[in-house]
């Protein structure tokens, strides 16, 4: 099997993290998880990235883990894959700026685990999106249920119980997926589009406003901002009646 790569690309203040296979389907295996983590880790460092798209060049977003890497586990070994892969998750979720999967073709099992730790989700209508691992006797291990639980509550247990996806037009109705488009050829524009549809933002207050999310602490987050001079910036400018000119970095 050829082996998935992660390519990270940077324009000006947004980051595009692509995965490409040769052969058109892409696999979360232990390596390409380990060098997503250092792609995450890089794109926190750019302190000017305010977006950030999780895509895919070839047939699928994401097809899912590496069965045949899995399937001689024992729980020792099946323990430190979920943690390797739940943290780099976890570290995808909590980037500073902007995220959003752009899912074409499928987004499977480990590979919907992926999309669901980006903020948002923009899908072609055809795509599959789906939870398969209790047809292979196991649960997703990469924090995807907590996930799927928490943004389309009773209706995660018909993806997680079943292992039946559902089409990205369904997935909108769920509210699984926020956006759908006709094809994967509308998905880039569509994507491009709406992460500019956050540039009146102040990167400060996204990123705390992305902490009291995971928290659950809107208080000392809502304080946090009269530390930083992007809420005196963006008060001033609102009584002026000017745009605020955000702090970079």
């Amino acid at each position: 099997m050829t082996s998935t790569e992660v390519q990270l690309k940077i324009d000006g203040s947004h980051a595009a993290i692509v995965f490409r296979t040769e052969a058109g389907l892409n696999v979360l295996t232990d390596s390409l998880l380990h060098t997503l983590g250092a792609t995450v880790a890089r794109v926190r460092k750019e302190s000017h990235v305010r977006t950030a798209s999780v895509q895919a060049d070839g047939k699928v977003f994401m097809a899912g883990a590496d069965i045949r890497e899995m399937a001689d586990f024992n729980p020792h070994q099946a323990r430190k894959y979920a943690e390797l892969g739940q943290g780099v998750f976890a570290d995808l979720a909590s980037l500073p700026c902007i995220t959003v999967a752009a899912i074409q073709g499928a987004a499977m099992g480990g590979g919907l685990e992926l999309a669901l730790a980006c903020d948002f989700r923009i899908a072609v209508k055809s795509a599959k999106l789906g939870m398969p691992e209790v047809t292979l006797g196991l649960i997703p291990g990469w924090g995807g249920i907590t996930r799927l639980n928490k943004l389309v509550g009773a209706r995660a247990k018909r993806l997680f119980l079943s292992g039946n996806p559902v089409s990205g037009e369904e997935a909108l109705a769920w509210g699984l997926v926020d956006e759908v488009v006709n094809s994967p050829e509308d998905l880039a524009h569509r994507v491009t589009a709406f992460c500019k549809s956050f540039k009146r933002a102040s990167p400060a207050a996204v990123t705390l406003a992305k902490r009291a999310t995971r928290d659950l602490d809107d208080l000392s987050a809502f304080s946090e901002c009269f530390t930083l001079k992007d809420s005196r910036e963006g008060m001033t400018a609102f009584v002026e009646k000017r745009p605020a000119s955000w702090m970079e970095g």
